[in-house]
């Protein structure tokens, strides 16, 4: 079955970075577009970015663009995101989530997202 395994969470100062991984198992990786969304405690979750099958076209949320990299590795079956110049605002559970290359409506819904991993834990401190 389908499994997506994040890894690379936790405690960082303000203004440093993390590379968060994903990996995935039991579906043809470079058909799917893979996406990163977040969840902090007492809220709803949100987009931060995601990337086509293709790997040519991104999209990033305002909150995170130009600190925040989408990226994958079709061979690994893995997909990133580098973290930089992190905010306390950034801290939250991440999820890393997958959806099939014909499948409709905007990447950047997790409704219409596929699958999902478990998340990892983010904890930027001041």
């Amino acid at each position: 079955q389908v499994q997506l395994v994040e890894s690379g969470g936790g405690l960082v100062q303000a203004g440093g970075s993390l590379r968060l991984s994903c990996v995935a198992s039991g579906l043809t990786f470079s058909s799917y577009g893979m996406g990163w969304f977040r969840q902090a405690p007492g809220k709803e979750r949100e987009f931060v970015a995601a990337i086509r099958s293709s790997g040519s076209i991104t999209y990033y949320a305002d909150s995170v663009k130009g600190r925040f990299t989408i990226s994958r590795d079709n061979a690994k079956n893995t997909v990133y995101l580098q973290m930089n110049s992190l905010k306390p605002e950034d801290t939250a559970v991440y999820y890393c989530a997958a959806r099939y290359r014909t499948v409709t409506g905007p990447m950047t819904n997790g409704n219409a997202m596929q699958h999902w991993g478990k998340g990892t834990l983010v904890t930027v401190s001041s």
